[in-house]
């Protein structure tokens, strides 16, 4: 492309941008910083994050099954950010985005079970260096470099010579790689020792927290807590959750969804067998769904616990508490099961942020939220410094019931197969107030969806000329977001081959090497 005064025009456009974030971002960390000095110390953070736990699920979400009381309460007084999604949606590339505020194609997690880069200036970072007591609880899964082999030490313990690897979370720690046989649970501490909850490990990780909440509440410095939960990931046998649990839902019809198709979706990286199809899910999605709904219930209760600890410790105005998911899950819809895709089921996540006295009860955001915009809404919230790297926008105006710029839509990416280094399954999609499109990488096929008229998502507009405008848009939209990001849509061996050293750990991504 023809040069203007020495500068081609992606260029331009990534000075310019970086020029007026910068900006903006020195003015958004001023005004928040200004605002928590007046309230006095820095707010308490709890984060509690479940996994595979999707936004319709839920009893505030509208859906009459759910026994989520709790979790209802808390959307009651705070804010919901309910058109909020997953950015890529599978467990690594969600926890590297949430925990740099950049996009997968930045962070360079292509597929799960890779190690993440260390070499980012992370949340854990601004948080520990803005005089917080930090913990971390439950699943991790930014370390293993290993495909499978998840019980193994070297693939859950991070060891204090590589403590790097936690990204600035240097205060309590109690965490696992990956684990989701919830009754045979572990987790690793400072030592090379293998620890166990007796019984249900979210019980146990529950207990963990309203100790650390007990311990910190009322310290001189303020604490940011994660609780990183395994549920309601699978799998979904009755005996990987509490038989009370099941039984609450023993009368309950589970039927299949209204876009179930006998004909697998031919763009899953898993489970495309016809015949297995039609032999294994369609019968078993029931049962399925019936332990995931009782998963859902003993995270409920767990929540209660956590908001009864915070009250009985005195610190309800002074602590934020945020409830999120990792991706959700599609059990049928679309032709599809588990994650990864641009479907709602899998890619709607529930965001809800408390802080009494600061965000107004039973507030409802339809911002275009996505992954890498948690970050810098929290740092917003809390008055800490936003990383020039991070690449989502601050949101905590909203969050306080304000008017303030936000995305024109959330721009999500997938980079290649949930773990294994497969080709054909890349994608690329744009989710705004009304539509979603998408377009996968093998054969450029495109979808365009209409979540407004066509909630399930089961009509593809791309052939209808009364949606030319809107297709033309989305598609300029979504080409310039990615010109941005440096994001070239490759096949996923391509970021084997070029963000990895070859033993899947992370070294370079779109930005260039660490």
């Amino acid at each position: 492309m023809p040069r203007e005064s020495g500068c081609t025009r992606r260029e331009f456009l990534k000075t310019a941008g970086l020029a007026a974030g910068l900006a903006c971002g020195l003015e958004r960390v001023a005004r928040g910083a200004a605002e928590s000095v007046r309230a006095g110390k820095r707010p308490n953070v709890i984060y509690i994050l479940a996994d595979q736990l999707r936004y319709q699920s839920l009893g505030y979400a509208g859906d009459a099954k759910a026994r989520t009381p709790h979790i209802d309460r808390l959307a009651s007084q705070g804010v919901s950010f309910r058109q909020c999604v997953s950015t890529m949606p599978v467990c690594a590339a969600y926890r590297a985005s949430l925990l740099t505020g950049k996009y997968p194609s930045s962070t360079g997690m292509a597929v799960n079970e890779i190690r993440i880069n260390p070499n980012q200036r992370c949340l854990g970072h601004v948080v520990t260096e803005g005089g917080y007591e930090t913990g971390y609880i439950g699943k991790w899964h930014l370390w293993a470099n290993e495909g499978g082999n998840h019980n193994a030490m070297k693939n859950s313990y991070i060891p204090p010579e590589m403590r790097k690897y936690r990204l600035g979370w240097d205060g309590f720690w109690a965490a696992y790689n990956f684990n989701h046989r919830y009754y045979q649970n572990f987790y690793y501490m400072d030592e090379p020792v293998k620890h166990t909850f007796e019984g249900y490990e979210p019980d146990g990780q529950t207990d963990r927290t309203i100790d650390f909440i007990r311990k910190h509440a009322g310290q001189d410095k303020p604490f940011y807590l994660t609780l990183s939960v395994g549920t309601p990931h699978d799998p979904w046998g009755s005996n990987n959750v509490p038989a009370k649990y099941l039984d609450m839902f023993k009368d309950a019809e589970f039927p299949l969804p209204e876009s179930w198709s006998d004909t697998p979706d031919p763009y899953m990286d898993r489970n495309t067998d016809p015949k297995a199809w039609l032999a294994h899910w369609k019968p078993n999605l029931p049962a399925c769904q019936r332990v995931y709904y009782a998963m859902t219930a003993n995270l409920d209760d767990n929540v209660g616990r956590i908001l009864d600890a915070v009250d009985a410790a005195g610190i309800r105005n002074d602590t934020i508490v945020v409830f999120t998911s990792d991706h959700g899950e599609m059990f049928g819809a679309n032709g599809r099961v588990f994650k990864l895709t641009f479907y709602d089921p899998a890619a709607r996540v529930p965001m809800i942020v408390r802080w009494p006295g600061t965000i107004p009860g039973g507030l409802v955001s339809d911002a275009c939220m996505g992954t890498p915009d948690i970050m810098p809404t929290l740092l917003g919230l809390m008055g800490l410094p936003i990383p020039g790297a991070v690449e989502g926008m601050d949101l905590s105006r909203l969050a306080r019931g304000r008017t303030g710029p936000e995305p024109e839509f959330a721009f999500l990416q997938g980079l290649g197969h949930t773990y294994l280094w497969e080709d054909g399954f890349e994608w690329r999609a744009g989710r705004d107030k009304r539509y979603t499109y998408a377009i996968y990488r093998r054969d450029k096929s495109e979808l365009l969806f209409d979540n407004q008229g066509d909630p399930l998502q089961m009509r593809n507009l791309t052939r209808d000329p009364a949606h030319g405008d809107t297709l033309d848009r989305l598609r300029r939209q979504m080409a310039e977001k990615m010109e941005s990001l440096d994001d070239t849509f490759e096949a996923c061996t391509w970021y084997r081959d070029h963000w990895t050293d070859g033993k899947r750990n992370v070294i370079a991504s779109a930005r260039g090497k660490f």
